[in-house]
């Protein structure tokens, strides 16, 4: 049977969105949306006989302790302030946290699966859909979801040259005319990630390479900035939203 750990990065600092991580919205704290994610998954593999799943917390945050423990969420891993800061790359804090869970539970994972706090609009079936893609295909190292892009390169997305005279992003072969007939491409919502244990052993991580994507068929985008947050808590205050995200 698989081993697999389920990790929320959640630090205290954000400059977008201040105290973003445990901001009230729709009723509750918004990691509560990806607590709830992260054990509905872990009983569907659970029940299902696939995975012994272990759920853990990365962050720097008494405050953001505190709060999961209203959610039946313990830890006892405190991110170091050298991955707390703003450029710290989020591969290596996962990373961090799973040498930890190993250690702490004398198991080495199969697949580690990190929800993306800031990132809820998700479901439970979404999760099971791309664990079952990406348990097929064995060759990906990474699986990661995205949404179809609302902007184009190859239509309607442009950019400067030295000269101050403006191109197209990534040129065609032939002249596209409409959106339609342009090529298909995605935007990085950052919801969830989905990485093989090997991963984590190349000293240079990287997400591209043996990846590849699931694609979110509803609504889904990450709060970066007040107004994202402010729309969501609109979307789902006012049930407008077409999928179950509690």
């Amino acid at each position: 049977m698989q081993h697999i750990l389920l990790t929320l990065c959640a630090r205290g600092g954000s400059k977008g969105i201040p105290g973003k991580n445990i901001k009230m919205i729709g009723g509750k704290h918004l990691i509560a949306y990806s607590i709830h994610h992260a054990k509905n998954f872990k009983k569907w593999l659970e029940q299902n006989n696939l995975a012994n799943v272990k759920i853990e917390l990365s962050t720097d945050s008494t405050e953001i302790i505190d709060v999961c423990k209203l959610y039946d969420l313990k830890t006892e891993y405190i991110r170091s302030s050298i991955l707390a800061n703003d450029t710290a790359g989020k591969q290596d804090v996962i990373k961090d946290l799973v040498l930890f869970s190993e250690k702490k539970n004398n198991v080495k994972y199969d697949l580690v699966v990190d929800l993306d706090v800031s990132a809820p609009m998700r479901t439970t079936s979404d999760l099971i859909e791309a664990y079952t893609d990406f348990y097929k295909r064995e060759g990906l190292d990474v699986l990661f979801s995205v949404s179809e892009a609302k902007k184009n390169p190859y239509f309607n997305m442009v950019e400067l040259n030295e000269d101050l005279t403006c191109s197209i992003s990534k040129k065609p072969r032939e002249p596209i005319l409409s959106r339609q007939a342009a090529p298909k491409v995605y935007e990085m919502n950052a919801s969830f990630y989905f990485y093989r244990r090997r991963f984590f052993e190349n000293d240079k991580m990287y997400l591209f390479g043996n990846a590849s994507i699931y694609s979110i068929k509803h609504e889904c985008f990450d709060l970066d900035h007040q107004i994202d947050f402010d729309f969501l808590e609109f979307l789902i205050e006012n049930n407008r939203l077409n999928f179950p995200i509690k």
